[in-house]
């Protein structure tokens, strides 16, 4: 109801090829973003219902105002040490030059969202109490990895190193960004396995887990904010887009949770992850040669369909 309410107010007040805009865009966030979904209900799972709830109203809020009007403002701001006000006035009277200007911050965007993303699936497919497998002749031995220590985290800081001696990008904002990503995934995923949810402390673990799950959809979002711009640079129509596509993806969420959709389909969290691990090889790529959006998205959609099909089949089985 709400997308239709959204769709609608768009092509009355906005016309009708600004509603078709706003539908192109929240099809390119649901598409990107379904394999978040999947993620996000692992974590969400592990909340109360308050922070479930909060999760789909004040996530939303933070995902559309903060992650895809605010961050993108200050990143620039800080890329070309200019006042976030200034900035923000280029956002209204000249988008043109703001889209110019986040286009040229696109090297360090795309190291911080493929780093946090990569950590993400490897620490997920390297995790030694993982025994249930979906490509079990690869993940079997990915398991077998993770016994040694911080694994993971030697693999992205060779990866990121070697990009950052490859890109076409400032080789200096691309290491520095992509560790910047590293680091805040060590911490997050510090504060979020210390905590646990009972008595005392399960406001601060709901409370460090929403952050770590709307840190997670900024990493997801911030490349697909940049590509909305080769749609247009009316950033109002980009916001209610993009925003439209977070908020299905979010609902889509908790009805995960709900239904208790990963326990039956036993299969599509995996299928989530190597959707992740494949758009964070492709973010990392774009550092060096050009990955198509729609190669992007077709990765991650193809990888949770798949892994739907298996976990149905073995069900049925």
């Amino acid at each position: 109801m709400v997308s239709l309410f959204a769709f609608a107010a768009v092509g009355y007040s906005l016309g009708t090829a600004a509603l078709v805009l706003v539908i192109i865009l929240s099809v390119l966030e649901i598409t990107l973003s379904f394999d978040n979904a999947v993620v996000n209900a692992r974590v969400l799972k592990r909340m109360s219902p308050l922070w479930q709830r909060r999760f789909l109203t004040w996530g939303i809020l933070l995902a559309v105002f903060g992650t895809r009007f605010v961050l993108p403002i200050l990143i620039v701001s800080a890329a070309v040490f200019a006042s976030p006000l200034y900035i923000t006035n280029l956002v209204f009277t000249d988008p043109t030059e703001y889209g110019r200007l986040l286009d040229g911050v696109h090297g360090s965007i795309t190291a911080f969202g493929g780093i946090f993303l990569l950590m993400v699936s490897l620490k997920y497919f390297f995790d030694k109490a993982k025994s249930v497998h979906w490509i079990h002749i690869v993940e079997q031995h990915l398991v077998r990895w993770g016994h040694i220590e911080a694994i993971e985290i030697a693999l992205a800081i060779v990866l990121l190193t070697s990009l950052s001696y490859l890109t076409n990008y400032d080789q200096a904002t691309v290491l520095i960004s992509g560790l910047i990503g590293l680091v805040l995934f060590i911490i997050m995923e510090g504060i979020a396995g210390s905590l646990s949810l009972e008595g005392d402390d399960i406001a601060t673990a709901g409370a460090s887990l929403f952050i770590y799950l709307n840190i997670l959809d900024s990493a997801f979002s911030l490349d697909g904010v940049i590509g909305a711009f080769a749609l247009t640079n009316n950033l109002i129509i980009i916001m209610i887009g993009l925003g439209i596509g977070a908020y299905f993806v979010r609902s889509i969420t908790l009805y995960l949770v709900r239904q208790n959709t990963l326990t039956e389909l036993i299969y599509l969290e995996h299928g989530a992850h190597w959707a992740i691990l494949g758009l964070a090889v492709a973010m990392l790529g774009n550092l060096v040669f050009h990955v198509p959006e729609v190669v992007t998205g077709l990765i991650g959609l193809c990888f949770v369909l798949l892994a739907y099909y298996s976990s149905v089949t073995r069900r049925k089985g």
